[in-house]
């Protein structure tokens, strides 16, 4: 068997290892990704032997791409707008206090345990670790299917997504002061270079999606409507690896070419959306994989390691990221002390800070594996603390609630104009009669499907209804009217498919 070839098997059996082990994380309640790294771990300590840093950034790079756009893709902008302000604070700010706070500490704990790290190098360690994983919040938030109140969600979906620009600035910055490029770094030349880098981010990343969406709606291959998917991956890539030449910040713009494709209409999104929710898991999977491959378990086990990486990872979770948050959130009144606790606590560490701990030991820099391992150790604290307890951590705080899948998986094109709804019905729709012609339904509007106990049928004017039926509801009319309607019939359950 050549070597490519016994490399294929050796990736089958981690990918066909690493879904099992997905499935056993999601009965017992753990993070799937947590699960995917220690796969990587155990098979990178017993059976096969990976070292390279450079293959993991590059890895790790078109992963994040994918992870980014897909989370763009998903969040509405409706549900964004209201907490945009606070969610932009907490991905600028937020990471910034974050890094210096966490870099304070390493400074001074490193110090006292006798590694005497200096103040650059303790900033650059934290720098890495500054920014929530978009990977792990997306993945955890979403596998879960629980609500949560006061925006919560949308919120801590835009911060993940949207704060890794910050963070890749304050390592890249910090790579240049303590190597030997520093001499010519300074404060306002960063910081000027950090505001081109947003600019130019926000601008060609809404350019590029406005490109996209235009492009998906207007050339024609409908005889193979899976170019569709492979179209719009080129301007996934394209989105960043452009923004990047022209020295602006490659993941912020893909998040936002994510974002404006998402939120607007395009052809054959059912299909588009299904070929990126099982792409963003496997660039999720070969990612955590990867970095799991990666590590050197002598390495991590060294008692520096052990205790700087315990140390780091606890004061992250219990002091660095609830004081940014309360700090960050102190001008937004709208949000509660157990909202502000649960935001602090889903501030998930994941691939993104093990990838940005690469950057060191590529370019050279003194300790740089010592801080490669640390941030692992953190990030390993980080999932199982934390990526182990984001429900039950919402449900302690009362913020939690059960969040109802519609049962009418129907694939929508955004070129139908129609309002497509789930209702249930209750007693108080069925007040003038139980049959669906004694239903006050306006013009325009049909029940074009009802489902009871577990079967579907297609009703007609003599169908009887009972109560906890489920009928999919398709309208012309407007979703206010629709809305006025359904609360004229007593209806609360009402699910928007669209």
């Amino acid at each position: 068997m050549s070597l490519s070839e016994n490399i294929l098997l050796v990736w089958a059996l981690l990918l066909f290892v690493a879904v099992v082990a997905g499935k056993l994380a999601y009965k017992w309640g753990a993070p799937a990704l947590l699960l995917f790294l220690g796969v990587g771990m155990v098979f990178g300590w017993h059976f096969i032997s990976f070292d390279s840093f450079e293959l993991t950034q590059f890895i790790g790079m078109l992963a994040l791409c994918i992870i980014l756009f897909s989370g763009g893709m998903d969040t509405k902008f409706t549900e964004i707008r209201p907490i945009l302000a606070p969610g932009v604070t907490l991905a600028t700010m937020g990471v910034a206090m974050t890094a210096i706070l966490l870099g304070t500490f390493i400074y001074l704990f490193s110090s006292w345990v006798g590694l005497a790290l200096s103040f650059p190098l303790a900033l650059l360690l934290a720098a890495t670790m500054s920014s929530t994983d978009s990977a792990s919040v997306f993945s955890i938030l979403r596998s879960k299917k629980q609500g949560l109140t006061q925006n919560l969600r949308p919120l801590l979906e835009l911060e993940s997504g949207s704060n890794d620009p910050m963070a890749y600035m304050l390592t890249i910055v910090l790579v240049s002061v303590v190597g030997s490029a520093g001499e010519g770094a300074t404060v306002g030349g960063s910081i000027v270079q950090f505001i081109v880098q947003m600019l130019v981010g926000c601008a060609l990343g809404y350019g590029i999606g406005r490109l996209a969406v235009w492009a998906i709606n207007r050339i024609n291959i409908k005889n193979n409507p899976s170019l569709y998917s492979v179209l719009l991956l080129a301007f996934v890539f394209f989105s960043f690896s452009f923004t990047t030449l022209v020295w602006g910040n490659g993941y912020l713009a893909v998040y936002i070419t994510g974002l404006v494709v998402g939120n607007y209409k395009i052809a054959h999104r059912s299909n588009l959306n299904t070929f990126f929710d099982g792409f963003t898991w496997l660039a999720q999977i070969v990612l955590f994989l990867t970095i799991g491959l990666l590590v050197n378990l002598d390495e991590l086990l060294r008692p520096e390691v052990l205790l700087l990486g315990g140390a780091v990872g606890l004061f992250m979770i219990l002091v660095a990221r609830p004081a940014s948050v309360f700090v960050c959130l102190a001008p937004f009144r709208r949000f509660t002390t157990k909202a502000r606790l649960y935001i602090s606590w889903v501030g998930l560490r994941g691939a993104v800070p093990i990838i940005f701990a690469t950057y060191p030991i590529v370019e050279g820099i003194e300790n740089g594996n010592l801080i490669f391992n640390v941030v692992f150790m953190g990030t390993l604290i980080s999932l199982l603390v934390q990526g182990t307890t984001v429900s039950a951590m919402a449900n302690w705080l009362g913020l939690a609630y059960e969040e109802k899948e519609p049962l009418f998986k129907v694939g929508i094109p955004d070129s139908i104009k129609s309002n497509f709804s789930e209702i249930v019905v209750t007693d108080s729709m069925l007040s003038k009669g139980c049959t669906l012609r004694d239903i006050d339904i306006p013009d325009n509007t049909l029940v074009v499907m009802i489902s009871r106990q577990g079967a579907y049928f297609v009703p007609r004017g003599n169908t009887e209804l009972m109560v906890e039926d489920r009928l999919l509801v398709v309208s012309d009319r407007s979703e206010e009217e629709l809305q006025q309607m359904y609360t004229d019939l007593g209806i609360h359950e009402v699910m928007n498919l669209r």
